[in-house]
């Protein structure tokens, strides 16, 4: 018999006085809750419950930086709001208890626990202050300013404003496009945030790829404040600052899914959601207007190969209580239907491992893609072939996944590339950079037959276990072609899923958190479009969808939200070490200089009477080969001495102003004779 049969009495008793317990927890927690305008009805008092210590998780550990400082002591809820605390109370405690029991018990999933590395090992939880009580105010104003990641796929970044109060969502790259020749990435521009460095509190992550990160090194230089993200993202953006040398002076904290991080007027919930990257989260921001829900970049996986679903219970809470408005990612918005799981993508590779085992294997993938990486090394391990990770970035990648827990590798299965030799070629798998045709990645080079240590045989099976990135398209057929010329079989049906969630799941995210403004974020014009379609489909009035464009600045209240202004923003160009030297005008000069080559014309003057003394001597470069247009050139140096002297002889002394004349005469030569107009540089040397 029971104890509630035997004596309900002291049942009932016992039970409501561990509900007075949790309700008293919750109250003095209050993470991402609200003041409503509700009184409470008065209470006894209670007597205050003792803090429990900090877990060794919890302890406070930020990488590389000082600890935030706790907040005050929190005011009394009212009781409308008590209920969800109590519920986020309860669900920590019983996380509390099952943490503790998990320390005692061996482990069954290897993969959970974590190595006790030197990165597993810095890469502990920060302590966070208490999310602090944020009051609703019909009256207050949020701005939310895109400095990038709209008309593009790239170069994610999103200002939060309220008050005295700035947060910045992502910080992303862009990378170049064809027109852009030598540059190395874009960056954006944050001229806004620069001249209200006062009012940035910190940058908050939604996940490890390069658009949401790549841009922290540049960035921080100029506006040094806390970073906040989870642990494989944080380990990622260390590395990436530790590249830059400014890890010393960085402000890292991790934090996990449900953590909720407090900055001035906002306070910052971490959600779980699906990607093609681990630890990829949504964001709740909780300020005075409502709560803002940024989706980050997301998809539905509900068989992720590692880790769990999205929080979709957490979210349709937020969609209960009242969502304001939500920014979504809209880059599979003009696909219809659902986003295949991750796991798909695996029972292809075992089909393909199982029908090529006299071949060898390459995979090419996104260096970022830990769980595409994972499969392709269980079909490996499956078919007893040993693998080889190949390319800088992939390394780096799969050693910091592999470190801390994200991925799984059989002992003995992974071997250097100088191995390979050891083994019979249909026993080795390569997974290696180069899915989207980079020049320098190390398929590219494969394919070329520039790889030092490995070559494309007739024998070789190649995976392209991606989609072009559209603008990659030509430089991805370019590689098919290349390793099709040497033999190679190229296998690209079936073998990549989007890390993107398509219109019905989008449509899934607008029914769970039902938001009054729809703000299409991440993608081109033709994706934000149809997600304008989609959110009036599922019920989101015309009016209340925002279309907007970079650098608009949106002023969001209770109950309208509009484009109030504009502020700089754009991108800045990076060319190796240089960070904003190359513009418009060296873009088009590096354009011309590739499309119609360069005259370089060479004059001697005598200092003082400006006499011709030698010249003009003329140098092609990328126009005409010399030996073959001998009349051409001798006929433009007749031309370039009949304009020198005629102008001398019309008492022209100014160098600047020869130059000129030398420039126009031969542009207008060389057009009517070749239609072609290079760029001509003409140089004067003055002789003693």
């Amino acid at each position: 018999m029971s104890e509630q049969e035997k004596n309900p009495m002291h049942f009932f008793k016992r039970l409501s006085e561990k509900s007075r317990a949790l309700r008293q927890e919750a109250a003095e927690a209050g993470l991402g809750a609200f003041d409503s305008t509700s009184a409470d009805k008065p209470k006894r008092p209670r007597r205050r419950r003792s803090e429990k210590p900090q877990s060794d998780e919890s302890a406070a550990e930020a990488v590389g930086t000082e600890k935030p400082r706790a907040s005050k002591k929190l005011r009394r809820k009212p009781q409308g709001e008590r209920a969800e605390s109590e519920r986020s109370a309860a669900s920590g405690k019983t996380a509390e208890k099952a943490e503790q029991k998990e320390k005692c018990a061996p482990r069954r999933n290897p993969r959970k626990k974590a190595p006790a590395g030197q990165l597993a090992e810095l890469l502990k939880r920060a302590k966070l202050p208490k999310a602090h009580n944020i009051h609703l105010d019909p009256k207050a104003k949020v701005k939310i300013i895109p400095l990038g990641g709209l008309e593009q796929i790239g170069m994610n970044i999103t200002a939060f404003e309220c008050n005295d109060t700035i947060i910045v969502v992502d910080c992303g790259i862009a990378f170049p496009s064809e027109d852009m020749l030598g540059i190395d990435c874009v960056i954006p521009d944050i001229s806004y945030l620069k001249e209200n460095r006062s009012k940035v509190k910190g940058f908050v992550i939604t996940h490890g790829h390069e658009d949401h990160i790549g841009a922290l090194p540049y960035i921080l230089k100029e506006l040094n404040v806390p970073v906040y993200s989870t642990k494989l993202t944080i380990a990622l953006i260390r590395h990436k600052l530790e590249e830059h040398r400014l890890l010393d002076s960085a402000k890292l904290f991790v934090v996990k899914h449900g953590d909720t991080v407090p900055f001035g007027d906002f306070n910052v919930e971490f959600i779980k959601t699906n990607h093609s990257i681990s630890d990829s989260s949504a964001l709740a921001i909780f300020s005075p207007a409502g709560v803002i829900f940024h989706t980050g970049d997301f998809k539905i996986d509900y068989t992720p190969v590692f880790g769990e679903a999205a929080d979709l219970q957490r979210m349709a809470e937020l969609g209960k209580r009242g969502v304001l408005a939500m920014l979504c990612d809209s880059t599979n918005a003009i696909r219809p239907g659902f986003t295949m799981s991750e796991k798909t993508v695996g029972r292809t590779f075992d089909l393909i491992f199982a029908e090529h085992q006299k071949n060898r294997i390459i995979v090419a993938t996104f260096a970022s893609n830990v769980d595409r990486v994972q499969q392709v090394i269980n079909s490996a391990y499956k078919y007893g072939r040993k693998v080889v990770v190949e390319g800088r970035s992939m390394v780096n990648v799969i050693g910091i996944a592999n470190e801390l827990g994200y991925i799984k590798i059989p002992e003995g299965t992974l071997i250097e590339i100088d191995q390979l030799k050891n083994y019979p070629p249909e026993k080795t798998v390569l997974i290696t950079t180069g899915s989207q045709g980079e020049s320098m990645a190390a398929l590219s080079r494969m394919a070329s037959g520039m790889h030092r240590k490995v070559a494309i045989s007739p024998n070789d099976v190649v995976i392209m276990s991606s989609h072009p990135i559209p603008g990659n398209e030509k430089a991805v057929d370019k590689v098919i072609n290349e390793l099709s010329i040497k033999g190679a079989e190229v296998i690209f049906q079936d073998t990549h899923v989007s890390g993107h969630a398509c219109a019905e799941e989008i449509k899934l995210m607008y029914s769970l958190l039902r938001p009054k403004f729809a703000l299409p974020v991440h993608g081109e014009y033709r994706h934000r479009k149809a997600q304008v379609e989609i959110a009036e489909a599922v019920g989101v009035p015309k009016e209340n969808i925002l279309f907007m464009s970079t650098g608009d600045v949106v002023t969001l209240t209770a109950d309208s939200c509009k484009i109030t202004g504009h502020v700089q923003a754009g991108g800045i160009l990076v060319d190796g070490l240089g960070v904003g030297d190359v513009g418009n005008v060296v873009l088009r000069d590096r354009q011309n200089l590739a499309q119609n080559g360069i005259m370089i014309v060479t004059i001697g003057l005598q200092r003082g009477s400006n006499q011709l003394l030698a010249g003009p001597e003329i140098v092609s470069r990328g126009f005409v080969y010399v030996k073959d247009s001998e009349d051409l050139m001798a006929e433009a140096r007749e031309r370039a001495v009949t304009a020198v002297t005629d102008s001398l002889d019309a008492g022209v002394n100014d160098w600047s102003k020869l130059k000129n004349v030398v420039r126009d005469e031969l542009s207008d030569f060389f057009w009517k004779k070749m239609k072609r107009t290079p760029v001509i540089l003409p140089i004067i040397l003055g002789v003693n």
